[in-house]
């Protein structure tokens, strides 16, 4: 996908049509049975935007935008380290009608709740809306003229706040959709700063964090002081692989293949993994966590001190032992820096080696150490989470590991696709009777396809 480049001429009234969109979907590598379902969000996000008084003949650009699956790689990319990532086959569809002035008229179609703002208007922080309105004021700081405002309307087939980055999706595809209307693509700063899709995730992470990235200014972001390996995943990773990436900066490190017949299962708990409010301090204890240890230890981030030529694991842990952080205690920065260590630098290249030679139970062991170091050392599990990864091993589900910033969210289990179903009946039946007070969501999916345009005629 070039960034923003619009592929031909595609009308409204076309994503009405169900069996054309499917056709469009499947084209772009959705599965044969998450493109019938992604047809059904389109032709909902054209009647949204024809009751907003939209004409149904008008040419409109539209873009697919996955969830992420991190397979591993739990709170390490904002501190330097690595993942292993795929997209799931469900997603954002996000469709845009150009205006002739800078207002952004913007529908959840799902919900049927729509907002309008213009370019460079203050987000408003605990509404869906900080994301939309996040990405338009960052265009408004980095690309000035740049302001063509849009109608818009997004539908999800995601559980929200689940952990699979629903909340970078939507900015996402806010910013694929103006973009590609005001050809961003054209504009000297985008050129000179974004060159390929890593770039571009890259972009999008500091969009959300709120952080200068190659010359182009920041701002406040979302509040959030993540990394890009959500946008990594969405823009980045390709069907049927898991893809390895290191970040700051961003840089693939490898591509593994699904193992044959196999399809991840997937289980939001009901506990919701949100990232703004009370929550968002919560999540950013770790950021601050990974910044004072590497700070301690004279680096700009963990995975910079790990590079130094001649240091050891051991070395560092000492140093750290004698830091005098005004915030948080030496035993505590030691335990960050454990879980960096354990999870990026042996977990997660471990566990690569082990799906490329077919070790399967292997893997599925450093799978559950993961999990091990995610409660132990960053304590952002919670028993919904963890028993749902304990009842999918007790299920012969070859791995299974919550995934996202934890304190609730979701959980994957690499299954056999020809017992997908019957694993799946057979885990939600476990999961209502342990936690009857929640409302969980499974579903199954293949490794999906990165973001793409929605090609016309």
């Amino acid at each position: 996908m070039e960034h923003g480049t619009v592929t031909g001429t595609l009308a409204l009234a076309q994503l009405e049509n169900p069996r054309a969109a499917e056709e469009r979907l499947t084209a772009c590598g959705l599965g044969s049975s998450a493109a019938p379902a992604g047809a059904r969000l389109l032709g909902r996000t054209a009647r949204s935007l024809i009751k907003a008084g939209v004409d149904a003949g008008s040419a409109v650009t539209a873009f697919y935008v996955p969830g992420r699956i991190e397979v591993l790689g739990k709170h390490t990319d904002y501190a330097g380290g690595r993942s292993l990532l795929a997209t799931t086959e469900q997603g954002f569809m996000v469709v845009a009608s150009p205006r002739g002035d800078t207002r952004i008229h913007i529908i959840d179609a799902m919900a049927e709740e729509s907002v309008a703002f213009t370019f460079g208007d203050a987000p408003r922080p605990g509404h869906w809306s900080l994301y939309p309105m996040t990405a338009a004021g960052r265009i408004a700081r980095n690309f000035p003229a740049s302001h063509r405002g849009a109608d818009i309307a997004f539908a999800s087939a995601l559980p929200p706040a689940a952990g699979m980055s629903t909340s970078t999706a939507l900015l996402t595809g806010t910013f694929l959709a103006l973009a590609s209307l005001n050809r961003l693509e054209d504009h000297p700063a985008y050129r000179n700063s974004i060159e390929s899709p890593e770039a571009l995730a890259a972009y999008l992470g500091a969009v959300e964090n709120g952080s200068p990235f190659a010359g182009l200014s920041g701002d406040e972001g979302v509040g959030t002081a993540g990394g890009s390996e959500d946008s990594t995943a969405m823009l980045c990773c390709r069907p049927g692989r898991l893809s390895q990436y290191a970040f700051c900066p961003t840089r693939h490190e490898r591509t593994l293949a699904l193992p044959g017949g196999t399809v991840f299962a997937v289980a939001s708990s009901g506990v919701q993994a949100e990232k703004t409010g009370r929550a968002r301090g919560r999540y950013n204890c770790s950021t601050r966590l990974a910044a004072a240890a590497a700070a301690a230890l004279s680096q700009p981030r963990l995975g910079d001190a790990l590079a130094v030529v001649g240091v050891t694991a051991e070395g560092l842990r000492d140093s750290l032992r004698g830091s005098q952080d005004p915030e948080f205690p030496p035993e505590a920065l030691v335990q960050r820096f454990d879980h960096f260590h354990g999870e990026s630098e042996e977990i997660v290249p471990a566990a690569a080696e082990a799906l490329a030679a077919g070790d399967m139970k292997r893997f599925g062991g450093l799978v559950d150490e993961s999990t091990r170091l995610a409660d132990r050392l960053l304590g952002n599990q919670v028993p919904e989470t963890l028993f749902l990864a304990d009842a999918a091993t007790n299920l012969d589900a070859q791995a299974a590991s919550p995934f996202g910033a934890g304190f609730g969210g979701s959980v994957w289990a690499l299954v056999k696709e020809a017992e997908a179903r019957s694993f799946l009946t057979s885990w939600a039946a476990r999961y209502e009777k342990a936690f009857p007070h929640r409302t969980p969501t499974f579903f199954l999916t293949g490794a999906g396809p990165a973001a793409f345009e929605i090609p016309g005629e």
